[in-house]
């Protein structure tokens, strides 16, 4: 093989390191504690804290919806997020919100929800003939 070759090859495969390096998302999780100490952006797993109010009003600012969420170390916070709640957001059994920490908010970039399952229950049981059945069986 020709040195030529060899160099060209060389470049190609550090040309798509580097492509591959700034496609990836690096975020990493944490809980508030963590994520105040970090001072960068983290991916925050917990709850929303349903009986506090959730404030967005679409009259006044449709680019702005903050709410209350406990992380799963039971810390909480308040989160503040630049954009539209999302759609049956109350009904989410699980947030993950992604942003930083900024003074005493966490200042929130994207949110996902896990949604309740569309099955209430795992078990059916049919009465008339004492059979019992799993869902999605």
């Amino acid at each position: 093989m020709k040195k030529t070759h060899v160099i060209l090859l060389i470049a190609i495969a550090i040309a798509a390191g580097v492509i591959i390096a700034r496609t990836g998302d690096y975020t990493t999780y944490a809980n508030f504690v963590e994520a105040k100490e970090k001072g960068s952006s983290v991916n925050v797993v917990g709850y929303l804290v349903k009986d506090k109010p959730m404030n967005y009003d679409p009259q006044k600012d449709p680019n702005f919806f903050s709410f209350i969420m406990t992380d799963k170390e039971g810390n909480e916070c308040e989160v503040i997020y630049k954009g539209a709640k999302p759609q049956d957001f109350e009904r989410s059994e699980q947030v993950v919100v992604k942003g930083k920490i900024d003074g005493n908010v966490f200042a929130c970039s994207e949110i996902s929800m896990k949604c309740p399952s569309k099955y209430v229950n795992d078990e059916i049981t049919l009465k008339e003939t004492n059979v019992t059945v799993k869902a999605g069986s």
